[in-house]
């Protein structure tokens, strides 16, 4: 695990909520300029909206399908020093709506990596351990670079001119790098294996093992790379309990952003979705319980009650349901950025809601 010296890391990742007015619109608060954002209408089912400072503002993605990257000029039209600004967009910026966008600092527009065997273009961040890769594959076995310095844990890929699924790759789902153990983002199936994705990672470079058209095939892609950072991030599993008690998972810090899955089973696809919370959306401004919740597979407004309940704490959080979603017995991969480290010299109490 690499350490950082990260006290503030909200420098470096933020949630910022906003209501749309379905005009040109200015958000500000964000405290950086994003590199990546990802932005969902909570209020409507309209689709999930993830841009990157590589593809460019006019090039969206959405998480909860597998098509190919879309040209839009109504919806994100720049990335801003304190935020972004959007058009009129529904998806976006729709009149009324309660919206909301995470966002993440990586290292601007890109350039030419040749770290690899075949160049990438890269927008790293060595100090919160989170790159944007693109790269044209090569149909072949190869290795591309990654900017970060330190191997990533999770690899988030799409195609851009393919309508192929979204790879999650993450090697403590049950293997190695070597077994390319993965999950659909935009999916609820449960975890797979192939030998064909990606086979290795290094400080430096990403192995493709062959001409897979998820990752390498004759289509140019994206790759999100995050590198585990102490007291910022944390990237691995639980176990479920399936108690109303549920199962504590210790970060090191107390969370802003949290996104889970259950590994395994044959459920109804709200019971297996991926789930994202934050630290920003739920009934009581932030406070415990926290059920108000976001599905990256499916393209629905924001669950407010039910299932998949969640305290987050000043070094982790814990689930306060037995629910297949979150909490059965089940193991489950999940991602987590800091709101607060437990020490540092940061303003923020990191003590629990």
């Amino acid at each position: 695990m690499a350490y950082t010296t990260i006290n503030k890391s909200t420098d470096y990742f933020n949630t910022k909520i906003y209501t749309g007015n379905a005009s040109t619109q200015a958000i500000t608060g964000v405290g950086f300029q994003p590199d990546w954002l990802w932005i969902k209408n909570r209020s409507t089912t309209n689709a999930h909206n993830i841009f990157d400072a590589v593809r460019g503002t006019n090039k969206k993605l959405d998480s909860a399908n597998n098509t190919a990257e879309n040209t839009s000029a109504t919806n994100l039209t720049s990335f801003d020093s304190d935020g972004f600004t959007l058009a009129s967009n529904a998806g976006t910026n729709g009149s009324g709506n309660n919206l909301v966008s995470w966002n993440w600092k990586a290292g601007g527009s890109g350039s030419t990596n040749y770290d690899g065997a075949t160049a990438s273009t890269v927008s790293a961040n060595t100090t919160s351990g989170f790159s944007i890769v693109t790269h044209a594959g090569t149909g072949s076995a190869t290795t591309i670079g990654h900017g970060l310095g330190a191997a990533p844990k999770v690899i988030i890929t799409k195609g851009l001119n393919v309508a192929n699924s979204w790879i999650f790759s993450q090697n403590f789902l049950g293997g190695s790098w070597t077994s390319s153990n993965y999950l659909y983002l935009n999916s609820t199936a449960a975890v797979a294996s192939s030998s064909s994705l990606i086979d290795n990672v290094t400080n430096s470079t990403i192995s493709f093992a062959g001409s897979d058209s998820f990752v390498n095939g004759s289509y140019n892609y994206v790759h999100y790379c995050f590198a585990e950072k102490t007291g910022y991030s944390k990237f691995g599993s639980y176990v479920g309990n399936n108690n109303t008690n549920g199962t504590f998972v210790y970060t090191g810090f107390k969370p802003a952003w949290i996104l889970a899955k259950a590994a395994s089973g044959s459920q109804t696809p709200q019971n297996q979705a991926w789930v994202i919370w934050d630290n920003k959306r739920s009934a009581s401004g932030g406070f415990n319980e926290n059920s108000y919740k976001l599905y990256p597979n499916v393209t629905s407004a924001e669950a407010t009650s039910g299932i998949a309940q969640v305290d987050i704490l000043s070094n982790g959080f814990k689930f306060r349901n037995s629910t297949h979603q979150s909490n059965s017995n089940n193991t489950y991969p999940y991602m987590a950025f800091a709101e607060a480290p437990i020490v540092g010299t940061n303003n923020i109490p990191a003590t629990a809601r």
